[in-house]
């Protein structure tokens, strides 16, 4: 009779396959550890606003110097919503670098979630207020 390896062969399968599963989980685990610690800061033109956000979008720090003072509380509103979005516009660009170094840019998950946040947070255009 003569000795097959099919089972050893089989059972090594199994374990890289098992592997790289929980390669992939870890690394996945890491993309969504350091996108919730991602913070991201924008002003305005004038610097006289000044907003950050944390990875999930939400506004956590405004910063508004003395120049506000002189403008009206719609100019301040409009002035403070238009630099959080171009802060959160810049999230997709950072998730992307974080995927890129944990999961892969181009791996299904990375372009998911990168893709998620671009959705959610479009980059605004040069010159556009948002």
């Amino acid at each position: 009779m003569p000795f097959s390896t099919a089972g050893d062969d089989a059972d090594a399968w199994v374990d890289s396959w098992a592997a790289g599963i929980s390669a992939h989980a870890r690394a996945a685990q890491e993309l969504s550890e350091r996108v919730s610690m991602l913070s991201v800061s924008a002003s305005g033109r004038d610097g006289a606003v000044r907003v950050t956000v944390a990875g999930s979008g939400v506004m956590t720090d405004l910063t508004l110097d003395d120049r506000v003072l002189r403008w009206s509380a719609d100019e301040i509103a409009a002035q403070v919503m238009s630099v959080m979005r171009r802060a959160q516009g810049s999230l997709a660009a950072r998730v992307a670098e974080v995927a890129d170094e944990t999961v892969g840019a181009d791996s299904e998950t990375g372009r998911a979630v990168v893709d998620g946040f671009a959705r959610r947070f479009p980059a605004l255009q040069e010159g556009e207020d948002g």
